[in-house]
């Protein structure tokens, strides 16, 4: 959500304020006013706007002043998390704190109402979010390298997270999840054993294929379990679809087990990579376990994963605050200096 209004009060929309239904070309239009994003958040942020569906449910307007597109606003629904409805707006920087974003905000909650009046969804709680300012954490540990983090617009992003955030509080929003995506330096984890002959205490790292039924059920029952906050129904045809499939850009696969899977070890984590090829940017990796393990089970798992999938080459992953086993180890690698911030995102939401 970007540049809804200056700060939390009301405010009374501009003379000349249109809001229309979305229109073929109003991507371009938009970004016309609305400029490049600012990173790769934004840009998944805004591939919601799209025209208004039944199936699934989506509703989208455009805000236009003296017939000049200057804002957006969409709301739709999700199976995979039915609880609330995904909310985005977003005003052209030279409009904002002029109450155009409250104008879209608050249309797009009479239609929710409406719409939920009719049956056409299951809920009227919204749910969206915001990125943060990025933090200055670009003290590396000697001889590691990580991307470079552009400072020149962190006031400017601080300033408007704030800006955002009290928007959304004064209507109603609160917290629920911090969100960060997170580089981590290659050989900044400390390897684990690996089972051999001579090491049959050591934990035994397998390659997977992105089709395996027993991978699938893993990454569901992960997903599930990561997202009390958000209850999720990640079945596995959606897991398939979602995160392992052929569309979804899913290259390889490892699993990491206590002992040989031809030994019935089960996994205890995963890791699914979406980098293809070999590059200098960190590969993107999803990185879970299995949830039913305890506390420190789960986090040592994901420790001596993290280490193997480092131990050459940086990688960079998606880490909520609801991944218990995964954030403090995180945390840990940021404080050292061996990560960094790519992006930050607080994720709020209506009762």
């Amino acid at each position: 959500m970007t540049g809804a209004q200056q700060n939390g009060s009301a405010r009374t929309a501009p003379e000349g304020l249109t809001l229309r239904a979305w229109e073929d070309g109003d991507d371009l239009r938009l970004l016309e006013v609305f400029g490049d994003p600012v990173d790769v958040q934004q840009h998944q942020d805004r591939a919601m706007l799209a025209a208004s569906s039944d199936t699934p449910w989506r509703r989208c307007i455009v805000a236009e002043v003296d017939s000049v597109p200057v804002g957006a606003a969409v709301v739709y629904a999700s199976s995979l998390h039915p609880q609330r409805l995904w909310l985005y707006v977003e005003t052209a920087a030279s409009e904002r704190g002029r109450g155009i974003g409250s104008a879209l905000l608050d249309a797009l909650r009479r239609i929710v109402t409406a719409a939920h009046a009719a049956g056409e969804v299951t809920t009227t709680a919204l749910k969206s979010r915001f990125g943060l300012a990025p933090e200055d954490t670009r003290t590396v540990a000697e001889g590691e390298e990580l991307p470079e983090l552009d400072l020149e617009s962190r006031a400017e992003r601080a300033a408007q997270a704030e800006a955002t955030g009290g928007f959304l509080a004064a209507r109603g929003f609160t917290r629920i999840q911090r969100s960060r995506r997170v580089a981590v330096a290659a050989r900044s984890v400390a390897l684990p054993t690996l089972r051999t002959d001579q090491t049959p205490e050591g934990v035994s790292l397998e390659e997977s294929s992105t089709g395996s039924v027993e991978l699938t059920r893993a990454v569901a029952a992960f997903y599930n379990g990561v997202h009390d906050w958000d209850p999720a129904e990640m079945s596995l045809g959606r897991a398939q679809q979602m995160l392992l499939g052929p569309d979804t850009g899913a290259a390889g696969a490892v699993v990491l087990r206590d002992r040989p899977g031809a030994d019935g070890g089960a996994i205890r984590a995963f890791a699914v990579s979406y980098t293809a090829e070999r590059q200098e940017d960190p590969a993107d990796v999803l990185l879970g376990w299995d949830p039913e393990l305890e506390d420190a089970e789960a986090q040592q798992a994901v420790a001596d994963l993290l280490a193997l999938l480092v131990a050459q080459h940086p990688v960079q992953i998606e880490v909520d605050d609801s991944m218990t086993a995964l954030a403090p180890i995180v945390d840990g690698l940021l404080t050292a200096g061996y990560a960094q911030v790519l992006a930050d995102a607080s994720v709020v939401a209506t009762a």
